[in-house]
């Protein structure tokens, strides 16, 4: 593994066994590459390079637009996904594939939680990634369904793979317990532009062994052909 940083962000590069392997980006909490890549080794993942990307502003650079607080306490989403969109292909992704050496022989963007969210929202605006994973994705973020709907995917992508925790919509919360919905929705809203998409019901709730759920949709989309 090798490190780096760029402005605030820390990346660290999980490199597969040949310098031209798919490449998965990874916006991440607390730079949990190492371990999704371990678990990834033990299921017989076919090979990839995995680039984690933490130390992110999370509800600013995760998110599509702007949001007020979904938790009394919590902090309101001040939407920079399209500033961080242009950090990452601009500036992140070219540094990290000239230190790796090689082309990759496609592109891929996965997610958990708000980070699935941008997963998806990044196939609306760049045409690097071909394949997208959103573990757990917020989908219920307020106009979102409405949004994949009313505007043109940037790339047609080879794959989707969605998943949800089958607790996570229950919940008081009222936009979160719409997860379920919006992320049927959208699986169906991609079955019907003929994308090949699938989406998997996990055990538990929304905190539920992320890493695993993480690796699982990385490996679907990496075997995909």
């Amino acid at each position: 593994m090798q490190s780096f940083s760029l402005g605030q962000n820390q990346i660290s590069i999980l490199p597969g066994r040949r310098p031209d392997a798919p490449v998965i980006y990874l916006p991440s909490v607390k730079d949990e590459g190492a371990c999704i890549s371990r678990y990834l080794l033990e299921s017989g993942c076919p090979d990839l390079t995995l680039i984690s990307i933490s130390d992110l502003s999370w509800n600013h650079d995760m998110a599509p637009w702007d949001c007020p607080a979904v938790f009394p306490k919590g902090d309101p989403f001040t939407g920079g996904a399209d500033a961080y969109i242009h950090q990452l292909t601009e500036q992140i992704l070219p540094e990290a594939e000239r230190r790796i050496g090689s082309e990759p022989v496609w592109r891929g963007i996965a997610g958990y939680s708000l980070a699935g969210l941008f997963a998806i929202y990044t196939l609306y605006h760049t045409d690097l990634f071909s394949r997208a994973a959103s573990m757990s994705g917020s989908l219920w973020f307020p106009g979102f369904s409405e949004y994949m709907e009313s505007h043109s995917l940037a790339v047609r992508p080879d794959c989707i793979y969605l998943s949800l925790g089958k607790k996570e919509h229950k919940t008081r919360n009222p936009l979160m317990k719409a997860v379920a919905h919006h992320t049927e929705k959208a699986f169906s809203w991609f079955q019907s532009q003929n994308i090949h998409v699938t989406f998997e019901w996990n055990e538990g709730g929304h905190f539920d062994h992320p890493d695993q759920r993480t690796a699982a949709g990385i490996q679907w989309i990496v075997e995909q052909h």
